[in-house]
């Protein structure tokens, strides 16, 4: 049955809120060297599998998009990595807002038609560990009564690139396998239901908010002391 046109309405909206929302983390997210390049791949490689994949959720998921669509930007992606994601030396070439944003509107742009082609919203477990590190962000800053639109370096990503002195590589390998690990699992291992996804996409969901939250524990203090090493 057709939906009526004030739903379509609604879906809509919420979609461009969702889709909106998800841009701007994904832009923030760019704040050290390889982890926008490492991420798009372990977004962009489960899409172009999942491309492939047969009968999923009673639906054939196979083709819902251009697959050469995903592999040119899966080869612009690699060149990029090239000259950002730099084990030695420094990177020579950053994403910056421009490139941020526009990987952003590629990967979800392909999440949304493979949504739309199986009627299932789980499919944005591929942006999971993003959505995750990003809206608890947002969430400690409300309640540190900051303002959203200012600069800021308190993403957990951050935190261990700064505070704890990992290297970019490292932290952006961490966030690579992790999202990657999440994404194939989704595809190959959970049952093919509407209801599996639904717990699985939760399940992970809540794995990852907690480890955030465990993580801001016992490491916050450590961004406290630089913000007041900053006004002596």
């Amino acid at each position: 049955m057709e939906l009526a046109w004030y739903w379509k309405v609604v879906i809509g909206l919420v979609a461009l809120i969702v889709f909106v929302g998800a841009t701007d983390v994904i832009n923030f997210m760019d704040g050290i060297n390889g982890i926008t390049a490492g991420y798009s791949l372990a977004v962009l490689v489960p899409l172009l599998l999942a491309n492939k994949m047969p009968d999923q959720v009673g639906h054939d998921i196979g083709g819902f998009i251009e697959e050469s669509f995903l592999v040119v930007a899966i080869i612009g992606v690699l060149v990029f990595s090239i000259f950002n994601f730099r084990p030695k030396g420094k990177a020579k070439c950053f994403a910056g807002d421009v490139g941020s944003i526009g990987i952003a509107f590629i990967m979800l742009f392909a999440i949304g038609r493979l949504i739309m082609q199986t009627g299932d919203v789980t499919w944005m477990v591929f942006l999971l560990v993003y959505g995750v590190d990003g809206c608890c962000t947002i969430l400690h800053r409300i309640m540190l009564h900051e303002n959203l639109g200012e600069a800021h370096r308190k993403h957990a990503y951050q935190l261990m690139a700064n505070e704890l002195g990992l290297s970019h590589v490292a932290v952006s390998l961490l966030y690579f396998l992790l999202q990657l690990v999440i994404s194939l699992v989704m595809i190959y291992l959970v049952p093919a239901s509407v209801l599996a996804h639904w717990i699985y996409l939760v399940g992970v969901g809540v794995l990852l908010v907690g480890a955030y939250v465990v993580f801001m524990k016992k490491y916050y203090h450590l961004h406290e002391e630089y913000l007041k090493s900053l006004e002596k």
